[in-house]
């Protein structure tokens, strides 16, 4: 039996170590600038990209047919090699992969190019070719590569500038005035509602309505203007690339996130554009259907979704259980709804998304639209998914693991602590408040971090509640009430089902998969030990007071 568990240990130990390093590698390694190599095929054809995966495989009896014999000899022995190449130019080929058999390759016909360049672009994926010019206003102001990579470096910067500023126009003033506009609009109908239409107030709000109306056109204009001008000066820088196939094509260097030579990188400087990658990941919104960009806002609303989840999870647990515990006396009817407790740790989570979608999105949701945002209907407010809904329906589901370790950890305070606290003349609830409590307290954290690490990583309530493909405005931002628990939001395990099974250029999500996943796992961790630091200084301070 020592062997025998000690055996089963292991393979427990084993499988979570190789789950873990093959996350943190594939995670890891997902945004380091390979090579690019060109291939001239056997039939004439050039691809450049690359190289993203390799693998072995049979050949069929028809493919070994029309190889070389002793080629083909070989291969049936030692098996084919093929490797999947990023070729990107979605837009000129269709394309984001090719797979290239090592029989398709010409004999010494592959090579690196030392001026292949790599477009990280806002659209369209990436983009390979060669430099061929540099354009100001259309005309050409370089044709040599190395002329062309300098006047690039010098003007992309203060490109890219203009962008975040365009940008920030776009997302806050641009926001702002539509949401003044808003609010005009819904005090008009309030007023309507409250009042009738003739009324004078209803009137007295439609001319504050044209009032804002008229003020929002005229700051509007001025932005629109704004924002065309830095468009046309974007507009004038260009750069012109051939691709492998000898097609040219010019990118506006506005269109362009990041581009670098990476058959010329040193070491240094493809960590400097790893960590940029990373940088980006972790700040930035996600673009092309979330297969690239950053996943800043899945961050947000995974950590505040859990936040607002332990604050509520954890006084209805420790409530619950200490009145089972402390008041409650033992029966029946505690017996079953003991079981009822420890049954309901067993459902399944896409349940509680049911119960959350039904009871807090229409019911509870659809009366405070009713009472307090009439003049919003048919649109609901409150009465779909939000952060707040989500938060509340994995509290639900993760109550039971709360209640129970809290139970535990009241059960485990000596009883001759409490009738000491007794003979000295303390009531039930002082004795609860002021012994009980603080002694339990590690233990009641410890079912903090549980919820936590399990609230954290559910999805399947989460997609009928409230967490989206794509939200990119935050849940808490510097629009009066500044706090919007209505909203929808991403969620990192949304974004890691939807990365895996509903995006459009699969091959290129799946390294994304396993960063977010170890960015997820990476964040549950953190959580957790900030809770395990709390449960750590409790546990010394009140050690000495134990007996």
């Amino acid at each position: 039996m020592v062997w025998l568990t000690g055996g089963g240990l292991v393979v427990c130990l084993g499988m979570i170590l190789g789950l873990s390093a093959l996350i943190l590698y594939q995670g890891l390694a997902t945004f380091w600038p390979g090579p690019v190599v060109r291939i001239r095929t056997i039939d004439g054809g050039t691809i450049m990209g690359e190289a993203t995966r390799t693998e072995r495989y049979r050949p069929t009896s028809d493919q070994l047919a029309e190889m070389d014999p002793q080629e083909a000899q070989r291969i049936a022995r030692d098996r084919a090699r093929r490797r999947l190449i990023r070729t990107g130019n979605f837009e000129l080929t269709g394309v984001h992969f090719t797979w290239v058999d090592d029989s398709q390759v010409a004999p010494g016909a592959e090579d690196r190019p030392a001026w292949a360049l790599v477009f990280e672009r806002l659209a369209w994926g990436r983009f390979y070719g060669l430099p061929k010019a540099f354009t100001i206003d259309g005309q050409s102001q370089a044709e040599d590569p190395e002329r062309i990579w300098a006047m690039f470096k010098e003007y992309h910067g203060p490109v890219r500038q203009r962008w975040r500023v365009r940008r920030r126009l776009e997302r806050r003033d641009i926001g702002r005035i539509n949401h003044r506009l808003e609010r005009a609009r819904l005090a008009v109908r309030r007023a309507e509602l409250d009042s009738g239409e003739d009324s004078s107030q209803a009137e007295s709000a439609r001319e504050r309505e044209h009032e804002v109306q008229r003020r929002a056109r005229a700051e509007a204009e001025r932005i629109r203007a704004r924002i065309d001008e830095l468009d046309a000066e974007n507009a004038r820088y260009a750069i012109v690339v051939e691709t492998a196939d000898g097609r040219e094509q010019s990118l506006a260097l506005g269109d362009i996130v990041r581009a670098y030579p990476p058959n010329r990188l040193s070491t240094a400087q493809r960590l400097g554009v790893y960590l940029s990658r990373w940088w980006e990941f972790l700040r930035d919104d996600p673009r092309e259907a979330n297969s690239e960009g950053g996943v800043f806002p899945a961050i947000f609303g995974t950590v505040v979704m859990t936040l607002l989840m332990s604050l509520a999870v954890v006084p209805f647990g420790v409530l619950a259980a200490l009145y089972l515990r402390e008041y409650a006396k033992a029966g029946l009817v505690v017996t079953i709804v003991r079981i009822a407790i420890n049954n309901l740790a067993g459902v399944p989570s896409i349940v509680f998304g049911v119960f959350g979608l039904g009871f807090f999105c229409y019911i509870i949701g659809g009366t405070i639209d009713s009472v307090f945002f009439k003049a919003s209907l048919p649109s609901p407010t409150f009465g779909a998914g939000g952060v707040l809904w989500a938060s509340l329906t994995l509290a639900l589901l993760t109550l039971p693991v709360v209640i129970v370790a809290t139970e535990e950890a009241l059960a485990a305070v000596p009883g001759s602590m409490r009738q000491g606290s007794f003979a000295c003349g303390a009531t039930r609830w002082q004795t609860i408040h002021r012994i009980v409590l603080p002694r339990a307290m590690p233990g009641i954290m410890t079912g903090l971090i549980l919820a936590m690490a399990r609230g954290a990583g559910e999805v399947a309530p989460l997609m009928l509640v409230g967490a989206v493909k794509l939200a990119p405005e935050l849940p808490v931002d510097g629009v009066v009430p500044f706090v919007h628990l209505q909203r929808s939001f991403m969620h990192l395990g949304f974004h890691i089902f939807d990365l895996g099974f509903q995006s459009q250029n699969s091959e290129a999500a799946k390294p994304m998969v396993f960063t977010t996943t170890l960015l997820l796992i990476t964040i549950i961790v953190l959580l957790n030990l900030a809770a395990i630091a709390v449960r750590a200084r409790l546990k010394r301070r009140l050690g000495t007071a134990q007996f």
